[in-house]
């Protein structure tokens, strides 16, 4: 039988913190601002980039009228280097071919906009395994509003469904569009591995094939 997979992006497939470090401490520059470490950066990671410059510009003491134009000003510094740094988690390239091979449909659906992930997925040769892209400018809504993950599903095959995700935003939109969630411990979850609802989880991405196999009885 195989299956419908949706994975999240920063956190799941990649590890990008260090490129949207890098985009907010330009930005930062620009406004005469000391640079954020990656560790502070990265906590604010999980919501779109209009929430992570509104958290930054908090925690720098920043106006929030400029909100706007800075969110601008860190998306335009980021699409420009979006792959410098960022690199896939070992052994997912393997796991994603197993998958595929398998006959697994497979989407993203993140809250990062879509023009940079798909940039990242390409850059980083992960585009190939995907067959549909939800970003966080592609609806209305981001996560952890169900809308986006519907949706991704909607454009896969109609069979088991699995998402796959790394934080506390993937575990909350999984819980409300009822999906079986497969999280990640190594991405950029807030809190405890327990803190967050969860049907199995998994710290080596080479492990995905056997837990989707268990989990859903792929084969």
């Amino acid at each position: 039988m195989t299956a419908s997979i949706v994975f999240d992006l920063d956190g799941t497939l990649v590890d990008s913190a260090p490129d949207i470090t890098a985009a907010v401490n330009r930005m930062l520059a620009e406004e005469g601002h000391a640079a954020l470490d990656q560790a502070t950066v990265t906590s604010f990671v999980g919501k779109g980039l209009p929430n992570l410059v509104a958290r930054v510009i908090t925690h720098c003491d920043m106006d929030m009228g400029h909100h706007s134009r800075l969110a601008r000003v860190t998306l335009d510094h980021y699409n420009r280097n979006s792959s410098t740094l960022t690199v896939v988690y070992p052994g997912l390239v393997e796991a994603l071919g197993t998958l595929r091979t398998r006959g697994c449909a497979m989407g993203v659906c993140t809250n990062k906009p879509e023009a940079p992930a798909r940039h990242v997925l390409e850059a980083l040769g992960l585009a190939r395994f995907f067959d549909v892209v939800i970003g966080g400018d592609s609806l209305a809504t981001r996560k952890p509003d169900p809308a986006m993950l519907h949706a991704t599903f909607a454009a896969l095959p109609d069979l088991p469904r699995l998402y796959v995700g790394d934080s506390e935003v993937d575990a909350e939109t999984a819980r409300r569009a009822d999906i079986p969630f497969l999280l990640f411990t190594e991405g950029y979850r807030k809190g405890p591995v327990n803190s967050l609802p969860h049907t199995a989880s998994y710290s080596d991405s080479a492990a995905l094939p056997e837990l989707v196999d268990q989990l859903l009885g792929t084969s």
